[in-house]
């Protein structure tokens, strides 16, 4: 009964279970058996779970060829000791007990301990891998070059330098809540790593302290964080009754109090969250006064007008509002005065006249009518409908009809001046092919060398933008046309039907 109670009290101690316990007592007793009797034979240990009893014994399975005679037999061989010995069948000996010497007993200790240590392992890891995005508590168990070992408790964490939060200095015994990132299997055991600076550690400490937030009414939809600084966070309200930014300062202001003081003095804004972008960017960039907001969707920019007292209260220090706020928002936000605003809109007036003069051979007041009336490409007059370019003032539906025709030509003498230089240059036609790759993109591509659905495949989606104008494309286009030009390296990889298939 000793193995038993020796199996209880190690469960209870190393919190796992009692059978993997007993599990690492019948391999230790195995390996301890096979170095007496010899490794060549399967020797098999098992416990009794009720009586703590030990048994020892030599398996050998019934074979038509023996290929190891130490733990095969023939049928024949096998009859001789079982009359009806069977293919397959395995003849079990019971071997005596074996006397523990100090070596095997030593042996069996490592073997023991070291499974226990590896059960004990995928335990912690089992449990703390499902607790990334979690707070976690804990004591600063010791500090090393400012990194900082965190002991919660059944195991330890790591909280690194670079994930503290600036000027904050830990000692041995304070206490310290972190947020859990990242658990690693490594070899030298589960690895938990903790952020104090990670954007989800002030939501979750705004979760722990607004019970709205927990109970979902409120929803945290976006957070930025200068560590140590300053932060945004955009929470919206799922009741029209409940004020998501009050519910988050709490009466006079203890609960985002609570956080900040977690936080180590971290400002905290508070901005209602709103579904249209221009509306959240003019929140977010409080307590700065927006006049006017420009969006291109296509290129996830906004552009900000404000008048000229605001700007820097806008910008803020170091640039730090309107980071924070492109961060918060997920577009690039492009901050102007008014005059600034109105200087560029004049000078892309000018350009586009220039474009519309020269396109479609027309004087300067036709071409300032259409800059007018919202026109900034030739592709949009050829493809309007005609009657509604007809409805300009001071259009009818002849001059609407010979302005149509001059686009369409221009764009059609383009497109060949395009594919006559892409052709010069090299570029596959496999390249045109790729989504979004205008002829015009095709041919900037081959003045840069790049000319073959491959060179495309190895650039990087910066390296791409680069080549053709990054303000003309932005991101998410670059890696959709470079996922594209990659897919032929895959298409022999794919697997071949089965014939049931």
């Amino acid at each position: 009964m000793d193995l038993i109670h020796v199996a209880d009290a190690v469960a209870r101690e190393k919190s796992i279970d009692k059978e993997e316990v007993l599990a690492a007592m019948e391999e230790a007793i195995q390996k301890a058996g096979r170095t007496k009797y010899g490794l060549e034979h399967d020797i098999r240990a098992t416990i009794d779970r009720k009586t703590g009893a030990t048994r020892l014994q030599r398996y050998r399975q019934v074979t038509e060829l023996v290929e190891n005679e130490f733990t095969q037999m023939t049928v024949e061989q096998a009859k001789r000791e079982k009359k009806d010995a069977a293919v397959g069948e395995f003849l079990i000996d019971d071997l005596p007990p074996i006397d523990f010497g100090r070596i095997a007993a030593q042996t069996a200790k490592q073997v023991i301990v070291q499974k226990i240590r590896d059960f004990e392992r995928d335990r912690q890891f089992n449990e703390y891998k499902d607790r990334v995005g979690e707070i976690a508590s804990g004591i600063v168990k010791r500090v090393e070059y400012g990194n900082v070992t965190v002991d919660l408790g059944r195991t330890e964490a790591v909280l690194r330098r670079d994930e503290t939060i600036p000027r904050e200095h830990f000692k041995n015994g304070d206490r310290i809540n972190a947020y859990i990132y990242d658990v690693r299997r490594e070899q030298r055991g589960p690895q938990i790593f903790l952020s104090r600076t990670h954007p989800m550690f002030m939501a979750k400490l705004f979760a722990r302290e607004v019970p709205e937030i927990y109970d979902g009414i409120i929803e945290i939809k976006s957070v930025a964080r200068d560590p140590g600084s300053r932060a945004k966070i955009g929470v919206f309200s799922n009741d029209s009754s409940i004020d998501p930014v009050g519910a988050c300062v709490g009466m006079r202001g203890s609960r985002v109090q609570a956080v900040v003081a977690e936080l180590q003095g971290e400002k905290v804004d508070i901005i209602p969250w709103s579904p249209d972008p221009a509306t959240f960017v003019v929140n977010s960039l409080a307590p700065a006064e927006v006049s006017k907001v420009v969006l291109d969707e296509e290129n996830n920019r906004i552009d900000v007008v404000v008048p000229d007292e605001q700007l820097s209260l806008a910008i803020g220090r170091r640039g730090q509002n309107v980071r924070l706020a492109a961060m918060l928002t997920g577009l690039d936000i492009d901050i102007l005065t008014e005059k600034e605003e109105s200087e560029r809109r004049q000078e892309e007036n000018k350009l586009r006249t220039a474009l519309f003069i020269e396109a479609l051979s027309v004087d300067d007041m036709i071409a300032q009518l259409l800059v007018a009336e919202g026109f900034s490409k030739v592709e949009q007059v050829a493809d309007i409908a005609l009657d509604e370019l007809g409805e300009i003032e001071g259009f009818d539906a002849e001059v609407a009809g010979e302005l149509q025709q001059r686009a369409r030509d221009w764009l059609q003498a383009r497109a060949a001046e395009m594919e006559r230089k892409r052709k010069e240059l090299g570029v596959d036609d496999a390249v045109l092919g790729l989504p979004h790759l205008t002829p015009n993109v095709a041919v900037k591509l081959g003045e840069k060398g790049i000319r073959t659905l491959d060179d495309v495949a190895d650039l990087a989606s910066d390296e791409l933008r680069e080549a053709v104008g990054a303000d003309h494309m932005p991101e998410s286009r670059a890696n959709e046309i470079i996922m594209a030009a990659r897919a032929h390296w895959f298409k022999d990889e794919a697997p071949a039907a089965s014939p049931e298939a």
